[in-house]
């Protein structure tokens, strides 16, 4: 788990859209604090110290400290509305989570290595089947993100989640053994291969019998 981020909030009086658009104009990010054994929390927080960890892209696997009125709250992200033409956040939501909360997380995949693949190497093409992942785990051991070592990888190979190790207590929600991602072969290698299975096919394929009919007495 990296290291704990503490941001600052303050609490809001009441909820409804003209009270967080007065919030907007003031700079501040209204939000909602959840979970755990307490009612819900009003909150708002500065708009540049937010938006300066929204955009990562591990914000959502990334748990914070919220000092709110004197109070912390460890929190986990679970929702950020942007602004549709600043990008801006103009609403989030955080989930209070304590030491031992399991939670399910969709996490970033990366890949390394990708000079040290032979398929890609000869023009194969890294087809990424999932971009995340969804894991069950425990707040404490929450990848950033789960990280794919290509070398070794060829043409025609399927990278399955079984073959990546994750963090003790880190399960996949999808039980099955489910493609992450595979190494395509090129379109020019594609043909080739597709042409010689039809001449193979072609010359495989026995001559038809031609049969005379017999001579009728």
């Amino acid at each position: 788990m990296s290291e704990v981020i503490t941001l600052a909030a303050e609490l809001r009086d009441r909820a409804g859209k003209g009270v967080a658009r007065a919030t907007r104009r003031q700079g501040r990010v209204p939000g909602v604090i959840y979970g755990g054994q307490e009612p819900p929390a009003l909150i708002s927080m500065d708009r540049a110290e937010l938006g300066r960890h929204v955009h990562g892209a591990t914000f959502f696997t990334h748990v914070f400290e919220l000092k709110v009125d004197g109070k912390a709250h460890r929190v986990l992200p679970r929702d950020v509305q942007l602004h549709p033409v600043s990008d801006l956040p103009i609403h989030v939501d955080f989930l209070r989570v304590d030491a031992g909360t399991v939670i399910e997380v969709a996490v970033p995949v990366h890949f390394i290595n990708h000079d040290a693949s032979p398929g890609l190497k000869r023009g194969g093409v890294l087809n990424v089947v999932r971009h995340e992942i969804d894991l069950r785990c425990p707040v404490e051991s929450i990848p950033e993100h789960i990280t794919i070592d290509l070398a070794g990888t060829d043409v025609g190979e399927s990278i399955h989640i079984s073959r990546i190790a994750l963090p003790e207590g880190v399960k996949p929600k999808i039980e099955r053994d489910f493609t992450v991602a595979t190494i395509a072969a090129p379109s020019a290698l594609r043909g080739t291969a597709e042409e010689t299975t039809a001449a193979a096919a072609t010359t495989e394929t026995p001559a038809a019998e031609t049969t005379t009919p017999a001579a009728s007495s």
